[in-house]
């Protein structure tokens, strides 16, 4: 789609939320791009390109993969009805007997799908401490494929990416990084020499909690067409609407990345000091694992906290059947805030500690959220 004409103009992401996939800027012409609700085009065989059919390709996908894909300093895009689709994708390239290198702690469905394809095919997947660098250097030998979240999810890890992605290209690997977490506003891993990235949609990109949605950014053309071509074969394509939905939240994602980045943190410095609060994790904290690498590489420190409050596994519970504003839910990165035990989920890694509460923090007000969780924390420990 020819949109706005940015040449020489070096648009912060900011920006590039905001007016990466218009419509060409036309006298009468829409600002926004429109939804197409079409199955079939007319096609009459006459020469050059044309869509014939919607599992292909559609005008509004387009618009979409084009704003994410210039947010990610990407050449390309690819979106899907899921992220696990796109992860899928993303993972096509294994082959039977291959080798793939995998944080221990990262999405479960993820990390399930690996182990469904080391069932079925013969894949060795290598589960590494994606934050230890040397044990990821150590394990890349001979593997096919490097897969990194960074932060993870959910123990929120940071992994060195630069020297991850050089390592893996020096062993003959592939890099995939999943996006979720940090953003495209939050680190762009494709500038560290990434080959494909990945994001939930659902996540923070779409941002309201209503859609199912993935995408896949590249630059090689080779790995976008094989990503491309799965999803055409494999029919993980998305409904129009849903990308229009997805479009109309990317506009808001500075804006609503800043305040939930900036309410996290002081969140997660209040509850490292509460009474009520065995152990906090947040890259923001200086005393966090990962602080050092996330203030490195990283612009900004995201917006998901990791907590443990004291009393184990039942005060986990309990604190998520106190809280009142914050919603007990499993997905994240919408603008409501969102808490869970992780290890409710009997496909959760068994190293992520049983009562480990995941805070998605969303953009409510900031005293509206610490009065909830202080109340939910005390009321647990009396």
């Amino acid at each position: 789609m020819a949109g706005h004409d940015t040449a020489g103009a070096p648009f912060s992401p900011d920006t590039l939320a905001v007016v990466s996939g218009r419509p060409a800027r036309v006298q009468g012409g829409p600002v926004n791009a429109p939804v197409v609700l079409t199955s079939t085009y007319v096609s009459q065989g006459v020469p050059g390109p044309e869509k014939l059919y919607a599992r292909a390709g559609t005008e509004t996908w387009e618009p979409f993969e084009e704003a994410v894909a210039g947010l990610e300093h990407a050449a390309h895009g690819v979106v899907f009805s899921s992220g696990m689709a796109a992860i899928a994708a993303a993972l096509s390239s294994v082959r039977p007997g291959d080798a793939v290198v995998v944080p221990r702690h990262a999405y479960q469905v993820t990390l399930g799908l690996l182990d469904d394809m080391a069932a079925r095919y013969g894949v060795e997947v290598r589960r590494v401490d994606v934050a230890d660098t040397d044990a990821v250097v150590a394990a890349l030998s001979g593997a096919r494929l490097l897969w990194v979240e960074s932060p993870t999810n959910p123990m929120l890890e940071v992994a060195d990416l630069p020297a991850l992605i050089a390592a893996a290209h020096e062993a003959g690997a592939l890099v995939v990084v999943d996006n979720t977490f940090a953003t495209p506003l939050g680190q762009r891993p494709l500038d560290l020499g990434a080959d494909l990235v990945v994001h939930s949609v659902t996540k923070y990109l779409a941002g309201h909690s209503d859609v199912v949605l993935g995408i896949v950014v590249g630059n090689d053309e080779s790995l976008v067409a094989a990503v491309r071509a799965y999803r055409t074969l494999h029919g993980a394509i998305a409904g129009p609407f849903e990308v229009w939905l997805a479009l109309r939240g990317l506009r808001t994602l500075a804006l609503r990345v800043r305040q939930s980045q900036a309410t996290a943190l002081e969140l997660a410095r209040r509850l490292a000091a509460h009474p009520g609060v065995a152990e906090v994790r947040h890259p923001g904290l200086p005393t966090d694992p990962g602080h050092e690498r996330a203030a490195r590489l990283m612009d900004g420190f995201g917006s998901i906290i990791g907590v443990r409050p004291h009393g184990g596994l039942a005060a986990a519970d309990a604190v998520v059947a106190a809280v009142r504003l914050w919603v007990p839910a499993t997905s994240l990165g919408g603008v409501e805030s969102t808490l869970e035990r992780r290890r409710r989920f009997t496909t959760e890694s068994l190293t992520v500690p049983e009562d480990l509460l995941r805070l998605s923090v969303g953009i409510e007000d900031v005293e509206d959220l610490w009065r909830d969780l202080d109340q939910a924390l005390r009321a647990v420990s009396r």
